[in-house]
């Protein structure tokens, strides 16, 4: 398991994961890229706690996302099933995880800041932090992708899924969209990555 760790996160921090992964019963799977999370946890019906995490991820969003399901088995050990899963008790089981790696031997030291501003109080994902997500962003592999806020206002892009949108006005932190076929408003995050129709 460590040497297959190795592939898919920092390497100082391999020894210390595989330690949190083999304390906590975890069955860590690998999987194909899922658009709409990064990773998730489930306690399986055998007892066994399962996470499963992006495969695609660069090794800081992969460590991330990993220590962010690992902190959801611990708070709801810790705290009882009835917690809300993004609730304060995650949230301090999360920082408490994350705090022994927030140093420049796993991340690099342009990122620390940003990592340490986003443990003072973290979000259920990483991606609603904008500022760290494109931060991140610059070890993902290049793709042909453009995020909302770069789509000119009236500017039509396509979702994962084939829906098209035409951007419009930002309101306190989201972008409100028109879905073209159905005239429907939805609200995106800034930093969501869509296809731009030019």
């Amino acid at each position: 398991m460590d040497k297959t760790l190795e592939k898919y996160i920092p390497s100082a921090s391999v020894i210390p994961a595989f330690e949190l992964i083999k304390t906590n019963n975890v069955h860590l799977k690998i999987v194909n890229e899922r658009v709409t999370r990064h990773g998730d946890y489930r306690k399986m019906s055998n007892g066994q706690h399962q996470i499963t995490v992006n495969a695609s991820l660069n090794k800081y969003r992969f460590f991330i996302t990993l220590i962010h399901e690992i902190a959801h088995l611990v708070a709801f050990q810790q705290f009882g099933r009835t917690i809300k899963p993004h609730g304060k008790e995650w949230k301090f089981t999360f920082q408490q995880l994350m705090l022994p790696f927030i140093n420049p031997a796993i991340f690099p030291s342009h990122l620390l800041p940003l990592i340490a501003l986003h443990f003072k109080n973290p979000k259920a994902s990483s991606d609603t932090d904008a500022r760290l997500s494109l931060a991140l962003k610059q070890f993902d592999p290049p793709n042909d992708k453009n995020y909302i806020f770069e789509i000119p206002d009236g500017g039509l892009f396509r979702l994962y899924n084939g829906k098209i949108f035409k951007r419009g006005n930002r309101r306190v932190k989201r972008y409100e969209c028109v879905e073209v076929a159905t005239g429907r408003v939805y609200l995106f995050n800034p930093n969501a990555e869509v296809e731009f129709l030019k």
